[in-house]
Order: structure tokens, then C-alpha cells, then sequence
């Protein structure tokens, strides 16, 4: 298997760290509003990730964050809940936009059980202790505002800050930034712990004999989730483009800096933004959509999936409600593939086993190949014609199915059968063309296409599928 790992700018083969166990991070979201579609995307490709090291008979053991307590979520909370107790007024807020981050995620075909998820706020002593010892070993200092990480300090060590990102004397500053989230264009020390402001929530944190109660600032809060619970260093860590620089090089320099070895993560796998009419979303252009918008519309959230595996990761994908329908065409066209498991078919061939065991070998190459899906859903389209024109055992359109769903999470095998009383109006066309009555059996046609049944009549019988049903 080969992907590109952003840390070598390159290609390359892949092997985990230990023998048949795969450890991988995705920076997750911040629990303060609707996730948006740009960030749905990103998690939808570490899923598909996982789902392809798994059908390569890795364990993975995948880590994903909740980002509860920064500049965000404690700016919201406070507008939302002014009257409570700040820390209580934050748990009152991230706690409902993670169900409703569970809920999209479940909606999009990302297996949520598959992901152990852990909060910022539960680890506020771990990242202390790395606080204490990057300060210990002259890495952090602690100034009128907080503590912070000392680039220069990490440099002097020997190690290099911009593994990721070329980072050199013109983009680099002496300044520190406070925010969570700054100016992507220039280098600063960055905080590794926040003192109190009014109305914000707080933690005890006792350092160099000085009381510096306050709150974690963004970068810590990744370092410790996935070495806490991963290890240091771990195969994998996954995020958007955008979280290169800082976020990922910040997590790189203070997971680092206090280790004889400077890996933290072997594979750095970065997916490209998703544009919206070929622009970046944004709430002042109107292009801004979460999950309800596309629900709203009308389109199934596994649509959505569709469209999105149908771009390249590293490339941006391309957002369009034209491109949706294109999706949601394509995954009517899958399901009506997984319902012929319901239905008589051909007899099969000779050539059956033959056929879907070297499609099977073209989809495997496929997303081995730095995660071609495209090509990937090409073969499977492919398999979907063959099976429809030469027939496939029951048995072994099951296995193809249940593939499918477990390399790409789009729940074909959950595509139930048409109902007793559909299948009896069926019945009755099937007699009434017997008896020459065409008039009965296109009076029974429509009746099922008003239900969504459409009838495809066969050389080996009546084949239906399901279409979609226009709103009134």
C-alpha cells in the first residue's frame, strides 16, 4: 500500500510501526457549531483510511479529538449561557454539538463506533505535565499571559521546526501569539497554557512556584490526546490541508522537543480543501452548508460520501448541487445493484468466480494506489453491469456487497426488499402480461411507480428498482 506522507512530499510504501497494528490520529472538531461540509469531508477520507487498512487485515486503533475548551467554544458558551458557571456554561455547549457531530457523522456512513474519541477537558492534567517539562528542559517560558513554546529554544536543540511547512528567517517572528488560530503566513512562539480572563473557564496549574490558573491553549491539546492514548510515535495522523500550518507543525515541535526521537508521527496524510462553486466557503458569499442544508434539499447524506470519494484527497474537491445529483444518481444506481439480491437473475456462468475475483484484485490495487477511489467505484460499476447482464450467486453478489460497504460505508446491504403487498401487485402483472392483458399490467406498472418500484421487463423476468419519487 502507498500513499503520500506530507512529511517526505512524497509517495510512499507503507508499513505501521509494529507488525499487524495500525495507530492513527485525526485532529477532530471543534464542539462549538454545526460542523460544515469542508470539515465533513476531511473526516470522511480518514474513515475511508481506516476502513481500507482494515480490508488489508490491519487493526487500527483510530483516535479522533473533541476540541471542548478554546477560543471559540469559550466565546460561545458564554453568549449562550452568561449566567452559569463558565466551565459549566462549556459543557453545557460542547456536550450538545458533539451528539449532533455524532449524528452527522453516523448520516455520512463514518463508523463512529470504530473511533475512540477523547476530550480536551479530560486530559488538562496530562497537559500539564508536558507544560512542566518542556519548561523544565528551556523549552517553554512563562510570560505576563501565559506560557509559551520557544521556537528558537527548539531550534537551538538540533531539531527542526518546518517539517511540514518551508519555514525560514522570512516568515519567522520574534513576536507570541495569544490566539488560538493566527496569521498563517508568519512563525511565532505560540501558547502552550492561557491565565485566566474574566468569564472564562479555569484549572489549577501550579508552575515554577508561580499560580497560573487558566486554560490549555490549541496545539497542547492534540500533542497529549494521541500520544496519550497512541503512543509517541504513532503510524498516522490525519487532517485537512489547513492544519498544517501551525496546528500540525506546533503538535510536531512540542511532542518533540522533550524525546530523544524526533518522529511523532510516521505518516502525515492531508486531504485538499473542499471549494463550493469553485470558491472557498464562506457565511459573507452564502456558500457556507452544513449536513441540513444538503438534507433539506432533499439528498441522501450517503450522496453526499459519494460525491466526495469521487474526488482524490490531495485533490480539492469541487462542490456543487449539480455534482451532488450527480452523486445521489449513482448511489440510486448502486442500491438498485444491492436490491437484485432480491430478485431472480441469470444463471450464472462459468466465469463467475473468475470475474469477481480479479474485479476484487482491481478495487484492492486501487485504493492501495494512494486511495484511488475513483477508480475503485469504476470497477464497481463494472461488477454492477456484469451482474445484472451474466447473473451472479446470491451468495457471491452478498460478499461483494458487504465489501463495499466495508471499504466505502455506503450500507448497500441495508437496501431492504419491497414489500408483501408490492410483491403481489408484481404477481399480478406477471399473470396479467401472461394473459396478453397489457392494459392491467401497465395499470400495475404505474401503481408501482407511484410507490418508487420500477419495472424492468427481461428475456428471465420482471427486475425492479427503486427511483425516486418527486414531491408534491
Amino acid at each position: 500500500m502507498r500513499f503520500y506522507n506530507t512529511l517526505t512530499k512524497t509517495v510512499q510504501s507503507f508499513a505501521p510501526l509494529s507488525d499487524d497494528n495500525v495507530r492513527m490520529y485525526s485532529c477532530g472538531p471543534t464542539v462549538y457549531d454545526h460542523i460544515h461540509i469542508g470539515n465533513l469531508a476531511s473526516f470522511i477520507y480518514a474513515d475511508t483510511l481506516r476502513r481500507v487498512l482494515s480490508a488489508a487485515g490491519y487493526r487500527v486503533d483510530h483516535v479522533m479529538n473533541f476540541t471542548d475548551v478554546d477560543d471559540k467554544t469559550i466565546k460561545r458558551s458564554h453568549e449562550q449561557s452568561p449566567s452559569l458557571d463558565p466551565k459549566e456554561a462549556l459543557t453545557k455547549l460542547t456536550r450538545e454539538y458533539e451528539v449532533m457531530f455524532l449524528d452527522d457523522m453516523a448520516l455520512i456512513g463514518n463508523d463512529v463506533e470504530a473511533i475512540t474519541f477523547v476530550r480536551a477537558t479530560d486530559t488538562i492534567e496530562q497537559m500539564q505535565e508536558l507544560i512542566t517539562q518542556l519548561y523544565d528542559q528551556g523549552f517553554a517560558y512563562i510570560a505576563d499571559d501565559g506560557v509559551y513554546f520557544s521556537i528558537a529554544a527548539y531550534k537551538e536543540s538540533g531539531k527542526t521546526y518546518g517539517q511540514l511547512a518551508h519555514i525560514d528567517s522570512d516568515n519567522t517572528s520574534k513576536a507570541r501569539i495569544n490566539n488560538d488560530e493566527y496569521d498563517k503566513a508568519s512563525v511565532h512562539d505560540f501558547a502552550l497554557w492561557k491565565l485566566q480572563k474574566d468569564h472564562e473557564p479555569a484549572w489549577e496549574f501550579e508552575l515554577d512556584n508561580q499560580q497560573l490558573d487558566g486554560r490549555p491553549g490549541w496545539h497542547i491539546e492534540c500533542s497529549v490526546m494521541s500520544t496519550m492514548k497512541l503512543g509517541q510515535p504513532f503510524d498516522i495522523h490525519t487532517g485537512g490541508v489547513d492544519l498544517i500550518f501551525p496546528h500540525h507543525e506546533n503538535e510536531i515541535a512540542q511532542s518533540t522537543a522533550v524525546t530523544d526521537d524526533p518522529m511523532y508521527a510516521k505518516l502525515f496524510f492531508h486531504n485538499e480543501h473542499l471549494l463550493v462553486d469553485g470558491k472557498k466557503m464562506s457565511k459573507s458569499l452564502q456558500n457556507f452548508y452544513t449536513l441540513d442544508d444538503i438534507v433539506s434539499k432533499g439528498f441522501d447524506p450517503l450522496a453526499f460520501r459519494l460525491m466526495v470519494l469521487q474526488s482524490h484527497y490531495r485533490k480539492p474537491v469541487n462542490f456543487t448541487w449539480e455534482s451532488l445529483e450527480s452523486a445521489q444518481n449513482l448511489l440510486d444506481n448502486l442500491r438498485n445493484w444491492a436490491v437484485l439480491r432480491w430478485q431472480s437473475l441469470p444463471e450464472p456462468s462459468e466465469t463467475n468466480d473468475t470475474v469477481v475475483t480479479e474485479l476484487g484484485k482491481g478495487v484492492a490495487m486501487a485504493v492501495g494506489s494512494d486511495l484511488n477511489i475513483a477508480q475503485c467505484l469504476a470497477l464497481i460499476h463494472d461488477l454492477a453491469d456484469y451482474t445484472s447482464e451474466q447473473g451472479l450467486p446470491k451468495p457471491q453478489l452478498e460478499d461483494a456487497l458487504g465489501s463495499v460497504d466495508n471499504l466505502l460505508g455506503l450500507d448497500l446491504l441495508k437496501q431492504p426488499d419491497i414489500t408483501k403487498d408490492q410483491k403481489g401487485l408484481l404477481k399480478e402483472r406477471e399473470v396479467a402480461r401472461d394473459n396478453k392483458d397489457f392494459a392491467k399490467a401497465d395499470e400495475l406498472r404505474a401503481a408501482l411507480l407511484a410507490e418508487g418500484i420500477a419495472i424492468n421487463d427481461t428475456p428471465h423476468g420482471q427486475i425492479w428498482s427503486r427511483v425516486r419519487v418527486a414531491s408534491s
